[in-house]
């Protein structure tokens, strides 16, 4: 039996066919979005230019709407009725869309009340409704 007197080469992956093929991906992208690009350029616009793009108008705060222990109600610190809450709410998502309400209510009020302001809220169509609370100190 004869005895091998050298090492068996290490089996060895060829690489070649790969960089073929990320190089021919990379010329396939590159020439489309060339063409991508002419299309846009054929419309003959000169598009105005801006130090700093950005929304044209901020987002508005979250409203906030208070009720109080005795009933009264309040949006952004003026009192207002569940009639005129709709009105001011359907008004403020008529001017942004993704408008959103903070009701805080008062822990000794009636729960009605706060259950009267959130369907107003609703019928308002405001989507994005919260409503504050604290948590409760350790050990009660």
């Amino acid at each position: 039996m004869p005895l091998k007197t050298h090492l068996a080469e290490e089996p060895v992956i060829n690489m070649m066919p790969l960089i073929d093929i990320v190089f021919w991906l990379i010329v396939y992208f590159l020439l489309g979005t060339k063409f991508m690009q002419l299309e846009e350029h054929q419309i003959g616009l000169q598009i105005p230019q801006v130090a700093e793009a950005g929304a044209l108008t901020a987002a508005p705060e979250r409203k906030v709407v208070n009720v109080f222990r005795d009933g009264s109600i309040s949006l952004d610190k003026d009192t207002v009725t569940l009639e005129q809450l709709r009105t001011r709410l359907a008004a403020g998502r008529g001017q942004y869309q993704d408008l959103g309400v903070l009701v805080r209510g008062d822990a000794q009020g009636q729960f009605q009340t706060i259950a009267d302001v959130l369907n107003a809220c609703k019928q308002a169509g405001i989507q994005e409704l919260g409503i504050a609370v604290l948590p409760t100190p350790a050990g009660k």
